[in-house]
């Protein structure tokens, strides 16, 4: 076995959004999982649900890479941690190989988390309306940034053997080798809607199909042994990798650090709680002295309504001494046994409004919780549950507002200081975040605001009331590690 150090590796990178990234991406890890290896599925960016389809083809829970979230430095090390015990790791790009925070040069791109991570690119080329030129457009990518190594092209949406023929022609002057080409197949297509493809846990029998369609295609279209290859020479990492129980050790209990310099350009939530606990049994090893601290139980919202959750959250509410454990809004009629903290994450709670609504015993649940004072982080769907409607259906009733959808996306990074005190942070803790959401709130934020951010428009935004800590925003807690145990201290406390 491999050290996590130097896992074969590699990044699946495209020109334009569209081009079949998740289709070559989802059908790797799964034809190399069924070839027997272990494989590390990884998404470059903020997006949730890739990394759904990444689980079910690969058996192993899906991570992101952001270099904006969490900054460049922690993509290495994050990136080392879901590689534990690995055969091959496959990261999918994010839009064009070069399109990053915008503002912001290469920040946040494919190209620049290759680059930290040392990976060979392989190039998805929609090949459905060019012959020669082709090569062209493979030149340009693979020589643009002499620091990014794009070791093959697959080709896709080939229409025929003529049309493939006149393809190979073409880049065999480019230096660039063909590591695969694959032709429309209609069944590997997956459903999309206002946010992009459906999520896995909406569709899973569905998604399963599609899945082992992508891997079919790849199978009998991509060189395999060629990639495996390309994919051995990675270069080695010298960092360490991200351990929850560690980062927790070193974090200041309440955060409130400056403002990061910018850096210059150079369902897997019970998975990811069982790998975790691993670093809790060897801080158990070490108790401290005097009474142990009781173990508080943080609710995670899951199931179809609420999909969107980085695994590092789970690993450092348990890191911190907290017992997670996931409940089903749209099933569950009341929160898990013990309850003294809830977290409910992103999702599309607006397609499930009526159903929701309907499970009036755990809305006066949730809302019994927060008037307790408990602590309560709600993101995006969260937010938008705790309203006292959505779309005219009733709602928790926790926050003194209506939400609704619109035709308006809102989409972008988002730098934020927190502005009051809540149970994730302390005033001036400043964090970056992710909007996407086609619905709006109003107000869009309480007496006691949750963020103040400054792009695109200066503005206050979410709610801080009792324990609750609601916003729209989508952050990554690897990197301010700081909040999950303050969260779980205020459990123990509350």
């Amino acid at each position: 076995m491999t050290s996590s150090s130097s896992v074969p590796r590699l990044v699946v990178a495209a020109p334009s959004s569209g081009s079949g990234k998740t289709t070559v991406a989802t059908g790797l890890m799964a034809a190399f999982a069924a070839r027997g290896l272990a494989v590390s599925p990884h998404k470059v960016g903020p997006d949730y649900i890739d990394p759904g389809y990444h689980a079910l083809a690969s058996g192993r829970v899906g991570r992101n890479l952001d270099a904006y979230l969490c900054g460049p430095e922690l993509v290495a090390p994050l990136f080392l941690h879901g590689a534990r015990g690995a055969d091959i790791a496959v990261v999918e790009g994010v839009m064009g190989m070069f399109d990053g925070a915008a503002g912001e040069g290469e920040l946040a791109s494919t190209a620049h988390v290759a680059k930290l991570l040392r990976a060979p690119v392989v190039l998805v080329v929609d090949a459905s309306s060019q012959s020669r030129s082709v090569a062209a457009l493979v030149h340009g990518f693979a020589s643009w940034d002499p620091e990014v190594r794009v070791g093959g092209v697959i080709l896709n949406k080939v229409a025929s053997d003529r049309h493939e023929a006149l393809l190979r022609e073409a880049l065999e002057s480019s230096g660039v080798p063909v590591f695969g080409v694959l032709r429309r197949v209609e069944q590997v297509d997956t459903p999309s809607r206002h946010l992009g493809l459906v999520p896995v846990a909406e569709r899973r029998a569905d998604a399963v199909d599609s899945v082992a369609a992508m891997a079919e295609q790849v199978r009998a279209g991509c060189d395999l042994e060629g990639l495996m290859a390309l994919a051995r020479g990675a270069g080695a990492l010298s960092c360490a990798a991200w351990d929850a129980a560690e980062v927790l050790g070193a974090a200041p209990p309440d955060p409130h650090r400056p403002e990061r310099p910018r850096p210059q350009t150079p369902d897997g939530l019970k998975a990811a709680t069982r790998s975790a606990t691993q670093g809790r049994r060897e801080l158990r090893d070490q108790p401290p002295p005097g009474p142990q601290p009781r173990t508080p139980v943080v609710a995670v919202a899951g199931g179809p309504a609420f999909t969107f959750s980085y695994a590092e959250h789970s690993e450092l509410l348990t890191a911190a001494g907290a017992e997670v454990v996931v409940f089903d809004p749209l099933r569950d009629e009341q929160l898990p046994d013990g309850t003294s903290g809830l977290v409910i994450g992103g999702g599309f709670p607006e397609v499930y409004a009526a159903d929701l609504s309907a499970n009036e015993p755990l809305r006066k649940a949730v809302s019994a919780l927060a008037e307790t004072g408990a602590p309560v982080a709600a993101e995006c769907a969260g937010l938008l549950y705790l309203c006292r409607e959505l779309d005219g259906q009733p709602m928790c009733g926790v926050l003194d507002a209506s939400a609704r959808m619109t035709e308006k996306l809102t989409l972008g990074y988002r730098d934020a200081v927190a502005v009051s005190d809540s149970s994730l942070a302390v005033a001036g803790t400043r964090m970056r975040g992710h909007e996407f959401h086609r619905t709006v709130v109003e107000p869009g934020a309480g007496d006691a605001a949750a963020w103040g951010v400054r792009v695109p428009r200066r503005r206050l935004e979410g709610f801080v009331e009792r324990g609750v800590h609601a916003s729209y925003l989508h952050t990554h807690w690897a990197s301010e590690p700081g909040v999950a145990r303050r969260f779980v201290e205020r459990c123990r406390t509350s």
